[in-house]
């Protein structure tokens, strides 16, 4: 393994860029040194006749890395489609070797560099491969980004099952709450993960409406055990 963390999700929409900037930001002011990268990222406007790839641009924002945009985001795509769609409607072949030789620069660049995936594990990255196969070939283990509303239990098992079957080692469960409702499900969902999951909680993150950097660093810092993260990464190897 190499010194990293893949932040993946249970599906799209659940606050993947939230955490992976959040940790970024937090780890930073702790002192240390993290990379980011956003490996594909499908949706991104065109602002100058370019294409902008925004998540990447905030993980970097919140890193405060100064590293190149090809290797924090080798593929944008401007259709908010699942990966390999976007790339065949681009015209474009999606090449993990690529992929790989832009997380090993960073890698040896940054004491950790934070990779947060596309959508779900499932989600089809190219051809047969899916974003799980990345973070496999990455050598990254998880950090499952969920949902706190009704259905997220269901979902996160699969996750969790999936990751397994693949012998993907999970760090633990974030529970991100996306919608200011907080039901008998909210309630109940982090507790019933801890019970269910048999993956460690890292830490529940409330609802924010309209949040600034600021207040995505504070949230994580407040509410994601971060030491456990860091001591639980795999560490770089001495030569």
């Amino acid at each position: 393994m190499t010194n990293g963390i893949f932040i993946a999700g249970t599906d799209t929409g659940v606050g993947k860029t939230l955490v992976a900037g959040g940790m970024a930001a937090a780890l930073r002011k702790r002192g240390a040194d993290v990379g980011v990268m956003k490996p594909v990222e499908s949706g991104c406007p065109k602002e100058g006749g370019r294409l902008v790839a925004q998540d990447a641009l905030f993980l970097k924002e919140m890193a405060q890395c100064r590293d190149e945009m090809d290797l924090i985001n080798p593929y944008a795509f401007e259709e908010a489609l699942t990966p390999a769609l976007a790339a065949e409607r681009a015209g474009v072949a999606i090449d993990t070797a690529r992929i790989s030789s832009a997380f090993q620069i960073l890698a040896g660049r940054h004491g950790l560099v934070i990779v947060e995936g596309a959508g779900g594990l499932l989600s089809p990255l190219w051809k047969e491969l899916v974003v799980a196969d990345l973070a496999k070939k990455l050598r990254l283990p998880l950090v499952i980004v969920t949902r706190g509303s009704l259905g997220t239990i269901n979902h996160t098992l699969l996750a969790l099952y999936y990751a397994r079957k693949e012998r993907i080692p999970v760090l633990g469960l974030v529970v991100n709450r996306t919608a200011p409702a907080c039901g008998l499900a909210e309630a109940l969902n982090a507790e019933a993960l801890r019970r269910w999951a048999k993956a460690p909680l890292l830490g529940l993150i409330p609802y924010m409406e309209r949040p600034d950097s600021t207040m995505i660093r504070q949230a994580v810092e407040q509410h994601l055990d971060l030491t456990s993260i860091v001591e639980n990464a795999p560490k770089p190897k001495c030569p």
